[in-house]
């Protein structure tokens, strides 16, 4: 019954956040068909790639800054427009500048999404770890999607068919602006007692050592997400289905991982969610690289998706609860910025697999979370008492969600 109620205050962000991530899954699944029909280069298939990165990465932490200081609710509405718009129309244009640019506008539409998406998911979700979780496993869900139901739209219509993922993106910022509508309709009747901020003082440090583990869980990510299915077929002979299968496999337990580590951190914690999934990424990753083929490879793939992923969800509310007053950019850090500079490091992993072979990728993959778990180790439990100091008052942001006050403003309160 919990979980039902975790889930009838979260679907329509976790439905959001799949709509918004499903056109930041869109532009890998069609980046083959703009060089199978507009003839473009590689080179010029990885620049829209990076269009869409660096919109939707670097400008995060930013938006996050923005919506944690003016009443910007609206921005979860016109970014996941955006970004729909600009993945949309990127297959209707001809021109490559045109292309470029109209992939940047749906990398910044992502960006835009993130931080109020995650601002308003946490108030929704109160204290509850598992109710977050939906709002993350939603970003997975749509990003898993995003091959499956773009890849015979593309293939059978061509890139025109891009245009037939413009109206959901539409469809949710209607949805969300009439949700923000409500809910500031609700603060005013209430006149803000209703809304509950949570207190403390901003603790930087472990936040950006947080961040640290989160750039960690990143690049295995990427890793494992771009080199899986040419490990299976050049490691293990593997055909491209079943290769394509473990793909799916990985992400499928990416999804279940990001679930599970909401309702571990309900019971044990926060901190200690994100380092039971630390330590569980080291023999999940030593088994799909030492695993000998057949039908125990889909195994160890999915349970190097679940390991993966079991701090995803931990971290977007742990970052939030170091940065009791910055909720956007503790979500703009944590689901952008810290998220994306994991695909920085694929360039690397390709160096290694060029001079070593793709085995090797796995092999370096095996270490990399050793990293992680030095961080995780430093981690304090956020509901500890941080160094003295002011604690802020909760003021209304135009979302009904509550943001920290000036310490003038709470002495002019008191007279």
């Amino acid at each position: 019954m919990k979980q039902a109620g975790n889930w009838r205050r979260m679907r329509l962000w976790c439905t959001a956040h799949a709509v918004d991530d499903l056109y930041q899954g869109l532009v890998p699944a069609s980046v083959p068909y703009f060089v199978l029909d507009r003839h473009y280069s590689y080179v010029a298939a990885s620049g829209l790639a990076l269009a869409a990165t660096l919109g939707s990465s670097l400008p995060q932490p930013i938006v996050g800054l923005i919506v944690d200081k003016w009443r910007v609710g609206w921005m979860a509405a016109a970014g996941v427009s955006l970004a729909g718009a600009g993945v949309g129309l990127s297959g209707l244009v001809p021109a490559y500048p045109m292309v470029f640019l109209l992939l940047l506008a749906s990398g910044l539409g992502v960006a835009m999404f993130h931080p109020a998406a995650g601002t308003a998911a946490r108030a929704a979700a109160g204290n509850s770890a598992s109710a977050m979780s939906y709002f993350a496993a939603g970003g997975s869900a749509g990003f898993f999607l995003a091959p499956v139901l773009a890849t015979p739209a593309l293939a059978s219509l061509g890139l025109s068919a891009t245009a037939l993922f413009i109206p959901p993106a539409f469809l949710i910022g209607l949805v969300l602006l009439r949700h923000q509508q409500r809910a500031r309709a609700q603060v005013a009747r209430s006149a803000g007692p209703a809304a509950v901020a949570a207190g403390g003082r901003d603790r930087w440090a472990p936040f950006l050592t947080m961040t640290g583990v989160e750039i960690v869980r990143s690049i295995v990510f990427f890793g494992v997400n771009t080199f899986i299915e040419l490990y299976w077929i050049h490691h293990f002979r593997a055909s491209r289905g079943l290769a394509g299968a473990a793909l799916a496999a990985f992400l499928v337990g990416g999804l279940a991982g990001t679930l599970l580590g909401g309702r571990i951190a309900d019971r044990i914690g926060l901190v200690r969610a994100l380092q039971i999934g630390t330590v569980a990424m080291i023999p999940a990753l030593i088994a799909l690289r030492l695993v000998p083929g057949g039908g125990l490879t889909l195994v160890a793939a999915v349970a190097s998706g679940v390991a993966v992923n079991i701090p995803f969800s931990v971290m977007v509310k742990l970052g939030q609860d170091y940065l009791p007053s910055r909720p956007g950019t503790a979500s703009g850090v944590t689901l952008g910025l810290g998220v994306s500079v994991g695909g920085l490091f694929a360039p690397v992993f390709g160096a290694i697999a060029e001079a070593w072979g793709v085995a090797a990728v796995f092999t370096v993959i095996c270490f990399v979370p050793l990293v992680a778990l030095v961080l995780g180790a430093l981690l304090p439990d956020p509901a500890a008492p941080a160094s003295a100091g002011p604690v802020p008052e909760p003021a209304l942001t135009g979302a009904g969600v509550p943001a920290a006050r000036s310490g003038r403003s709470r002495r002019r309160g008191t007279r």
